[in-house]
C-alpha cells in the first residue's frame, strides 16, 4: 500500500455525516450483477444472518462505519451487538443518530489486536473494511482476530473488494476520488481456513458460498458467510 494513498481515515473524518446519510438511506447498498438471485442488497445479508442466529446472540460489527447503521438494526431486533470503528467521527455520528446504542460503539483499529475476549462472540460482521487496511495487516492480524473472537459454531459475515493491487475510482456520492486495497478470494479463504473457519454453503436458495456482486461506484465485491469449527 503506497504511503501517498489515503485509504480511509481522513476521508471518513471529512465525510462522516454524508457517509452516515448514504448508509442509512441505502444509497450504495443495492447490488447489481449478483451471482446469487437472492442477494440484491445489504438488507438481504441482514435477513440471512437473522435466519442463522437467534435474538440474544452476541455480536460485533467490526468496522461499523459512520452512524453504525447495522449495530442499530441488529440491536432493534434483539441482538446483543456492539460496534467498533477506527475513526472517532464515525463513532460520534453513531452516538448522535442512535443514542440508544451510545455505549455499544467504540473506537478500535482493526489493524491491531482487539480488546475482546477469545470466543466471546456468536457472530461478527466485517463488511467492506479490509479495503482500508494494508494486506500484511489484514491477513496477519485482522482476519485472525475476527476468527479468534468467534465461539465454536459462530458465524462471520465478510465482504471485500475483489481483485489485486489498489483501485482508484471516482465516487459520485461524495464527489471525490477514493482508493481501495483489493484482495483475492484465495488469499482470504486461505487465512479463514487456517483459523478454523469453513464456508456456509448455499442451501435451498439461501445465501451461502462465494457470492459476487457489483456496487454502484461500480466496484466488484465478494461476500461470504463462514462458520467457526468446533
Amino acid at each position: 500500500m503506497g504511503s501517498n494513498v489515503d485509504f480511509s481515515e481522513s476521508f471518513y473524518r471529512d465525510h462522516a455525516a454524508r457517509y452516515a446519510e448514504v448508509s442509512h438511506n441505502y444509497i450504495q447498498s443495492v447490488y447489481v450483477n449478483s451471482s446469487h438471485p437472492a442477494l440484491k442488497g445489504d438488507k438481504d445479508l441482514l435477513d440471512r444472518m437473522v435466519g442463522l442466529l437467534p435474538p440474544g446472540s452476541r455480536g460485533l460489527d467490526a468496522g461499523c462505519g459512520s452512524g453504525a447503521r447495522d449495530v442499530f438494526l441488529y440491536w432493534q431486533k434483539g441482538y446483543d451487538v456492539y460496534g467498533v470503528d477506527a475513526v472517532d467521527e464515525n463513532i460520534q455520528e453513531a452516538r448522535r443518530l442512535h443514542p440508544e446504542i451510545a455505549d455499544r460503539v467504540t473506537v478500535a483499529d482493526l489493524s491491531q489486536p482487539l480488546d475482546h475476549p477469545t470466543a466471546s462472540m456468536d457472530f461478527v460482521l466485517c463488511n467492506a473494511v479490509i479495503q482500508h487496511i494494508a494486506p500484511e495487516k489484514t491477513l496477519g492480524i485482522t482476519i485472525p482476530e475476527l476468527a479468534r473472537l468467534l465461539r465454536s459454531g459462530g458465524v462471520l459475515q465478510f465482504m471485500f473488494k475483489v481483485g489485486s493491487g489498489v483501485a482508484t475510482v471516482f465516487d459520485r456520492d461524495y464527489g471525490a476520488e477514493r482508493s481501495f486495497q483489493l484482495y483475492t478470494v484465495e488469499e482470504v479463504l486461505g487465512v479463514l481456513e487456517t483459523h478454523g473457519m469453513a464456508l456456509i454453503p448455499e442451501e435451498e436458495g439461501r445465501l451461502g458460498g462465494i457470492m459476487r456482486f457489483t456496487d454502484p461506484k461500480p466496484m466488484e465485491h465478494v461476500v461470504l458467510l463462514a462458520r467457526k469449527a468446533g
